[in-house]
């Protein structure tokens, strides 16, 4: 019996040690779990309050542009995106220089923007896809003018999504020209004003695509990291000089460039029209030097900062892929 009883009393010893420990360990994973939770919890209020300060409070703020300088110089200005930003700005009491390749459109815009809004223009027919030897040219034109603002917006994507062997040679190309040196040698001939008068404001087109590898859009996605991080990097060398770059990183907005899809052609509270995006990207001025520019594509952009990058390159794959019509090689 006294065997019995020993066993009995080791046996609730160890069930009694094994339970502290297991209490033990409950307390830790429910404090490892209310770490996670309040570092969550911290994080998402962290971004709804810089969410309302860039996109809800800013729009009850104004900026006044045009401390920057007399003259806004914005490439592709004839159309979507582009010509919104022209006509906001002009709305705002600047002098618009419009850089396209359309001589009609160039001029239809000018005139309308010096009727609707009275302001003087320049225009200047230049084909970014051409390279380098257009921009002595540029750098001429723009003598003489003091230029505050220069919005670097002209962008190209594919026709469609497709495979990279599948884009013709020249989009390519066109892809590094207009995406990429454009924006790089329209800051460099720009900005040398902009220091010397210790203002100006510069902003340059990126996009949401620049966050992960975009499949089906490779060269598009991978221009605009090049314009994000060239703007992150400028603005920190040239701040100290009054230089602001704002580096805009939107998702779809409703323009020419997306007409390959319908629903993204249509806008909606998800993808708005160019008009809607520049009123709102406007606002975000002196409150965030790097933002989508419009609320909704906010929301989008922190559901994609939670993603993990297969779960990124197979929504995009297939999204792509019901709106690509372009010839596949057999083997797909």
């Amino acid at each position: 019996d006294k065997l019995k009883m020993a066993a009995v009393d080791q046996g609730l010893f160890l069930l009694q040690e094994v339970i502290g420990r297991f209490k033990r360990v409950e307390s830790i994973l429910a404090f490892i779990g209310l770490f996670y939770v309040g570092k969550t919890a911290t994080a998402v209020s962290s971004r709804l309050i810089e969410g309302i300060r860039v996109f809800v409070l800013s729009q009850f703020r104004w900026h006044d542009l045009t401390r920057y300088g007399q003259w806004a110089v914005v490439t592709g200005g004839t159309d979507g995106i582009g010509k919104q930003y022209a006509r906001q700005l002009a709305k705002r009491g600047l002098n618009i220089i419009l850089i396209s390749r359309d001589m009609e459109k160039l001029r239809a815009t000018a005139q309308e923007l010096e009727f609707d809004f009275r302001v003087r223009t320049h225009t200047i027919q230049a084909d970014l896809s051409e390279g380098r030897h257009i921009y002595p040219e540029i750098a001429k034109q723009l003598e003489g003018k003091e230029i505050g603002i220069l919005i670097n917006n002209a962008g190209v994507m594919y026709d469609s999504p497709s495979l990279f062997l599948n884009v013709p040679e020249k989009k390519l190309i066109e892809s590094v020209n207009i995406n990429m040196m454009a924006v790089m040698m329209m800051t460099y001939i720009v900005m040398p004003q902009m220091v010397e008068r210790r203002r100006g404001l510069i902003i340059n087109m990126s996009s949401i695509s620049s966050f992960y590898p975009l499949p089906l859009m490779a060269v598009y996605s991978a221009s605009k990291v090049f314009v994000d991080w060239f703007s992150m990097a400028l603005d920190y060398e040239y701040r100290d000089k009054g230089i602001i770059v704002q580096s805009l990183i939107p998702s779809y907005i409703s323009t020419k460039l997306v007409r390959f899809s319908n629903f993204l052609s249509t806008p909606s509270i998800v993808v708005p029209d160019a008009e809607t995006f520049v009123k709102s990207s406007l606002q975000t001025i002196g409150s965030s030097k790097r933002t989508t520019g419009f609320w909704t594509h906010g929301l989008q952009y922190w559901t994609y900062e939670h993603m993990p990058q297969w779960a990124w390159n197979l929504t995009s794959w297939y999204m792509f892929k019901t709106i690509d019509n372009t010839p596949r090689p057999k083997s797909e």
